[in-house]
């Protein structure tokens, strides 16, 4: 199984959220098959925390491709995003929802539902699982031991419009494997 490193996110935003279905994300004892994505661009995306946040574009100016960029999402739930400089666009990849593959009994001990299908069926769903917080935030997790990602392969690919935003909803940024019962919608 091939591992997938930096290089990979030296490219659009898109591309790489639409390539990361299929893959399997390790973390800390777990992994779980990427099932559904979005992407959101640097510049210009009024769903992107870049757009009013200085601190994200600092995030994207200071920070190499796939560096984690971790944050509290309105003070309830963590979300896992992945940074992305492309050589005509930086952003990043949310991580949607998961298929659980390995670490399952820990992962329901954290989120204290058995059921498979929902455990990481959403972007705050999969690091209350995985046990991800804001302690991840800006660390090179492809160059650790213990997290990463490696290739895979999808069934087949759904591309529709982001949801669980308010602006800039109607961009068909939003990917997942078609049929999946892991996707969160």
């Amino acid at each position: 199984m091939e591992e997938i490193g930096p290089e990979f996110f030296q490219r659009h935003p898109v591309d790489c959220a639409r390539d990361l279905i299929g893959a399997v994300f390790r973390w800390h004892g777990c992994a779980a098959r990427v099932v559904e994505t979005e992407a959101y661009a640097a510049e210009g995306d009024e769903a992107c925390h870049t757009f009013f946040r200085p601190g994200a574009r600092r995030f994207v100016a200071g920070h190499p491709p796939g560096t984690a960029y971790v944050y509290l999402n309105y003070g309830v739930h963590w979300l896992f995003n992945v940074l992305a400089h492309g050589p005509d666009m930086s952003g990043f990849v949310l991580f949607r929802a998961l298929e659980p593959v390995e670490g399952i009994d820990l992962m329901i001990a954290r989120r204290g539902r058995p059921a498979l299908f929902s455990l990481c069926s959403g972007p705050g769903k999969l690091t209350a699982a995985l046990g991800i917080d804001g302690s991840a935030h800006g660390s090179a997790f492809l160059r650790e031991q213990r997290t990463g990602l490696v290739r895979g392969r999808a069934a087949g690919i759904a591309v529709g419009p982001r949801i669980g935003i308010s602006r800039a909803k109607e961009l068909p940024w939003r990917f997942h494997e078609g049929g999946n019962p892991h996707v969160s919608r």
